[in-house]
């Protein structure tokens, strides 16, 4: 009798020398969810806890060729992509995105837990116009929000005029974070049009680095296992919620989570 096959997720997304963001973190959620994880490197990022000190990007025809030999003999259920790096990436990533077979999930990073710009004006046009109409779930945070849309992003009803803005430029589905909303943070789900909120309690620590990227590996993951969204987010919530708890307090500056989290 052969084996049951186990679910497989693609991360298209940079390297964190400090293990807590980009691929490293996207690698360690899609094994504790079980899932088998494949991962192309779109950019070096020289980076610890304290900041972002050099990004180097990959050539973007190495991005592409990565995409094209991960999914032409491990098909992923589920992908996502983080920090892309530059608009010639991104623009290598959109085309191949126009056949996926299967999710993809945008996380679309700008800048990095610490504020250092990771993507300039031209790759986030790039990311509009090519990229966002081939997405199933874009999870942008309020800054991320607010940079797409040219909208301030503030408070519950922004973050839903944001998210409907959001999903006119095309992904299928638009969970805007609240992470950095005063009180217990409330994401916001925009899909076929309707609203899903999701809430959690607010934990006091300063390691909550690779957060986004974890999140939304975990929705992947979840994806992957054949799960819905509304249940892929539940679940992705409950995890990031231990994670962030049960951090192992590393680093100096803003650590990262615990990614063994059980939820």
């Amino acid at each position: 009798m052969s084996p049951t096959k186990k679910p497989v997720a693609l991360t298209i997304a940079g390297s964190d020398a400090s293990g807590g963001a980009g691929i490293q973190a996207d690698l360690k959620t899609f094994h504790q969810f079980g899932v088998y994880g494949e991962a192309v490197i779109t950019l070096i990022a020289v980076q610890n806890t304290h900041g972002v000190q050099r990004v180097e990007c990959l050539d973007s025809k190495l991005v592409a060729d990565q995409i094209q030999a991960a999914i032409g003999d491990i098909p992923p259920a589920a992908a996502k992509t983080g920090a892309l790096g530059n608009r010639a990436i991104i623009e290598a990533v959109a085309a191949l995105a126009r056949d996926f077979q299967f999710p993809l999930v945008t996380d679309p990073v700008m800048l990095s837990k610490n504020g250092a710009a990771l993507l300039g004006a031209d790759g986030v046009e790039a990311l509009q116009t090519f990229l966002l109409p081939n997405v199933f779930l874009l999870t942008p945070n309020l800054a991320e929000a607010a940079i797409l849309t040219g909208c301030e992003v503030r408070d519950l009803a922004e973050m839903k005029q944001a998210a409907k803005k959001l999903a006119g430029m095309g992904p299928q589905a638009v969970l805007v974070k609240g992470g950095h909303l005063a009180g217990d943070p409330i994401d916001v789900l925009f899909h076929r049009g309707e609203w899903t909120e999701f809430t959690s309690p607010r934990i006091e620590t300063r390691h909550t680095h690779g957060t986004g990227c974890t999140f939304s590996a975990a929705i992947t993951a979840s994806l992957a296992s054949g799960r819905d969204l509304a249940e892929s987010i539940r679940r992705a919530k409950r995890y990031i919620t231990e994670a962030i708890r049960n951090n192992p307090g590393l680093g100096k500056g803003t650590g990262p989570l615990d990614h063994h989290a059980l939820f």
